[in-house]
C-alpha cells in the first residue's frame, strides 16, 4: 500500500481507539492547582531582579526554551491539521490535542512569574519574537508528520521532566512532571498511529524513519538565542546528543521493533538498517564532542 488517501482510512479505527484510550486514561489537571499564588507580587510595585531567582541559571533558560517552544503551538496545530479534514479523526485528536499542549505553556509560565525566575518584559519579547518567525513544518506526507511526532513528543517528556528534576525547586518539579507525562500520552498516540500504519506498509514506515531521524530538529530553533539555551541544556544534563540517542531514537525503534519486521522492499531494508545504526552513530558523536568539552574545561 502507498495511496496514503487509502493508509489513514485503513488506520482511522486505531485513530479512534487511541484517542478514546487516551480521554479514559489522561487525568484531568489545572494549571491553578499547581501554582502557588499566595507567593506572587506586583512587578509595578516590587521590579524583577535576578537576584529573586531561585534556580540555577542553566535551568532556567532551559525552562524558558521549554516555555517558548510551546507557545508557538499554532503553528504545529497548523502543521498536522492543514493535512487531515476536520471531521476525520485525526482532526478531532488534533483539536485536542492543542488544547492540551495549551495547558503546558499556561501552567510553566505561572510558575517563573510567580515565582521570579525571569524577567517578564524578557520573556514576553522573547514570545512575540518566536511567534512572529513562526515555524515551517517541512513535514507533509502523513507517515512523516507521525513519525516526528511520535520523537518529538517523547524528546519533549524527557526534556520538561530533566528540567524539573535539575531545577532543585520543588515547585518547579511539580510542574515539569505534570507537563512531561502529559507529553507521554501525546507520544503513545503517535506512536500508536505509527504501529498501525506498519500492519499495512512496513516498508514506508521504515524509510520514513530514515528521512526523519537524519533530518531531526525540534520545533523550537525558532526561539530567540537558541543555541545559547540549548547549551544550557546540555551543560546541564537536561537534553543533549546523547540523550537524543539513548532515550529517544533506540526507545523507539525498541517499540516498533523494526528488526524483526518481515517483507520489506530492498530500499526499506537497507533503510532499516541505517535506522538501527543510528544511535551508536550518534553516541560517537556524543563522546567525542565530551571530550572536547572536557579538554576545554581542562
Amino acid at each position: 500500500m502507498t495511496d496514503r488517501t487509502e493508509l489513514i482510512a485503513a488506520v482511522e479505527g486505531d485513530i479512534e481507539d487511541l484517542m478514546a484510550d487516551h480521554l479514559a486514561k489522561r487525568p484531568t489537571w489545572y494549571a491553578h492547582d499547581l501554582i502557588k499564588w499566595e507567593e506572587g507580587r506586583s512587578y509595578v510595585d516590587e521590579p524583577w531582579d535576578e537576584s529573586q531567582c531561585t534556580i540555577s541559571p542553566e535551568v532556567r533558560e532551559a525552562l524558558v526554551l521549554n516555555l517558548l517552544t510551546e507557545d508557538n503551538l499554532p503553528y504545529y496545530h497548523y502543521a498536522i491539521a492543514s493535512q487531515f479534514g476536520e471531521d476525520s479523526a485525526i482532526g478531532r485528536w488534533t483539536r485536542r490535542w492543542t488544547a492540551e499542549e495549551g495547558q503546558h505553556s499556561i501552567v510553566i509560565r505561572d510558575y517563573l512569574l510567580i515565582s521570579r525566575n525571569y524577567d517578564p518584559m524578557t520573556l514576553e519579547d522573547d514570545r512575540i519574537a518566536a511567534i512572529s518567525r513562526g515555524w515551517d513544518s517541512p513535514w507533509t506526507d502523513p507517515i512523516d508528520i507521525f513519525v516526528y511526532t511520535s520523537a518529538q513528543e517523547l524528546a519533549t517528556r524527557v526534556s520538561h521532566r530533566n528540567t524539573g528534576l535539575k531545577a532543585d525547586d520543588e515547585d518547579a518539579y511539580e510542574v515539569m512532571k505534570r507537563v512531561a507525562a502529559d507529553e507521554n500520552y501525546h507520544y503513545i498516540f503517535y506512536k500508536g498511529i505509527i504501529t498501525a500504519m506498519m500492519k499495512h506498509d512496513p516498508s514506508a514506515c521504515v524509510q520514513s524513519m530514515k528521512k526523519v531521524y537524519e533530518n531531526f530538529n525540534m520545533p523550537g530553533t525558532v526561539v530567540p538565542n537558541f543555541r545559547k539555551r540549548a547549551a544550557h541544556a546540555a551543560r546541564a544534563q537536561i537534553y543533549d546528543l546523547r540523550i537524543h540517542a539513548e532515550k529517544i531514537i533506540s526507545p523507539v525503534l525498541r517499540e516498533w521493533k523494526i528488526d524483526t519486521l518481515e517483507g520489506l522492499t530492498p530500499e526499506a531494508d537497507q533503510a532499516r538498517e541505517d535506522v538501527l545504526a543510528m544511535p551508536g552513530r550518534l553516541v560517537e558523536r556524543a563522546e567525542k564532542l565530551e571530550r572536547r568539552q572536557a579538554k576545554a574545561s581542562a
